[in-house]
């Protein structure tokens, strides 16, 4: 029984990944329990961190200026080729860092406080940018200060409260927030039940709009290659920063729940596609790490 529960822990990504393709027509429902399982997570990852951890250093603006800057780069590439692609592309790249990073970058051994600190700097810049760019590419009606404000209301309650919670819980109820850090290990086994709920929605998109088939071998090719790009971009940039985890994972892993949503309020609702693709992309990648690291411990424990 010790072997199979250690097989689970230890394959916990690609358990999800494969539960929420089998099962998308079942799992695909749970999409409202989301919001809820991010806000755990990130309350039991500040439990651990401290605000005044929290700090903007020179990598973080350099690494904001790859997505940015990459992301409109890619849009002007590849849109006289193929619009809806240049636009799901630009999307991903754009997109801000996941809340779920900094569970990744914390059992892969990086920099916790590093990474919630792009995920911030990254989801402001996000709340800029795109209502000042994004309509220019497709006209939808939305002015800059609504496409701001919705942005900042629907991404900020979650980076911020938990924030606000586990530092009220330090401060006036520290045995709770004793507890909470005892088990904020746990969320990593939360985020796992998420993957299987975001999998599940990505496939059933997929299977629901078979007359698309041509755009979504295109839109996985394409995510594919984002995914090992700006993980790869990432890792080379904080190699010089010895921070090489939580850059690799800040640009690399994204709030996939958010490009969706973005594609669809202000592109073709087709480009969210790529963005369904890259979940499956990000979190395999995320599974080779993770397996790699385990090893490489296993290793280190077997040579003491």
């Amino acid at each position: 029984m010790n072997t199979f529960f250690q097989f689970i822990k230890n394959h916990a990504l690609p358990i999800a990944i494969i539960t929420g393709s089998i099962f998308y027509d079942f799992f695909h429902q749970f999409a409202f329990i989301l919001p809820t399982a991010m806000f755990i997570m990130l309350t039991l990852a500040f439990s651990k961190v401290s605000m005044k951890e929290i700090k903007f250093k020179k990598v973080h603006f350099l690494l904001l200026a790859v997505i940015v800057f990459g992301a409109l780069g890619a849009y002007l590439a590849i849109a006289p080729f193929n619009k809806i692609l240049a636009e799901s592309v630009m999307v991903i790249i754009m997109c801000p860092t996941a809340t779920s990073a900094v569970v990744v970058t914390t059992k892969l051994g990086g920099n916790a406080p590093n990474i919630i600190s792009f995920t911030i700097l990254a989801n402001v810049a996000a709340a800029l940018i795109i209502p000042s760019v994004f309509p220019l590419i497709e006209a939808k009606g939305m002015t800059f200060l609504e496409g701001f404000l919705t942005i900042i209301q629907k991404v900020f309650p979650l980076l911020v409260f938990p924030m606000i919670l586990a530092e009220g819980l330090k401060k006036f109820l520290p045995k709770a927030h004793d507890f909470l850090k005892k088990y904020s290990s746990s969320s990593f086994y939360i985020w796992a039940c998420s993957i299987v709920v975001l999998v599940a929605r990505t496939v059933k998109s997929i299977v629901d709009a078979p007359e698309n088939y041509h755009i979504d071998v295109l839109m996985a090719i394409a995510s594919l290659i984002i995914c090992i790009v700006l993980y790869t971009v990432g890792k080379i940039i904080g190699t010089k920063f010895d921070e090489r985890v939580s850059c690799g994972q800040s640009i690399g892993q994204k709030n996939t729940i958010f490009s969706i949503w973005v594609a669809g309020t202000y592109l073709d609702p087709l480009s969210a596609l790529c963005s369904g693709f890259y979940i499956i992309c990000q979190n395999l990648f995320n599974s080779w790490q993770l397996d790699k690291k385990r090893h490489e411990d296993e290793k280190i424990k077997t040579e003491k």
